[in-house]
């Protein structure tokens, strides 16, 4: 179904790698693009259950927004071994501002097709989605 505000729609991929991330933990990330020719949110890239939160870091375009996924696994100042699913909104200030527009309008809905998610960030430059700050508001929540 397509996102009123946006026109977007999702893609039924996204929703099934993203149930094998939580369930299965096939996959460590999953980074995930608005395509404009179908105007559908599709997944873009797959990360390796192996890989860290510096090969998510990599994969992101310097200068073209992207949702992502990250299980992240964690140790609390309490030293439990914890893991949550965060979310994150990329747009960079050097994106089009059309596409930051579009990706702010279908956030919220693809968003809520992602059951599971624990932490949510937004994130304009790479500062902003360091593994310390994601690893501080994952404690938090």
């Amino acid at each position: 179904m397509a996102n009123a505000a946006s026109g977007i729609a999702v893609n039924d991929d996204c929703k099934a790698k993203f149930l094998e991330l939580k369930a299965k933990r096939n996959y460590r990330y999953i980074v995930f693009k608005i395509e404009d020719a179908t105007q559908q949110v599709v997944v873009d890239k797959l990360g390796d259950p192996s890989d860290k939160y510096e090969d998510l870091i990599a994969s992101m375009p310097t200068n073209e927004c992207r949702y992502a996924v990250f299980d992240l696994d964690f140790t609390t100042n309490e030293n439990c071994n914890k893991s949550k699913i965060v979310f994150i909104a990329w747009s960079p200030d050097t994106s089009r501002v059309r596409s930051k527009m579009v990706y702010a309008s279908s956030k919220d809905r693809f968003r809520k097709e992602l059951d599971g998610v624990q932490v949510e960030l937004q994130a304009t430059d790479l500062s902003e989605m360091s593994y310390d700050i994601v690893k501080e508001r994952a404690i938090s929540h």
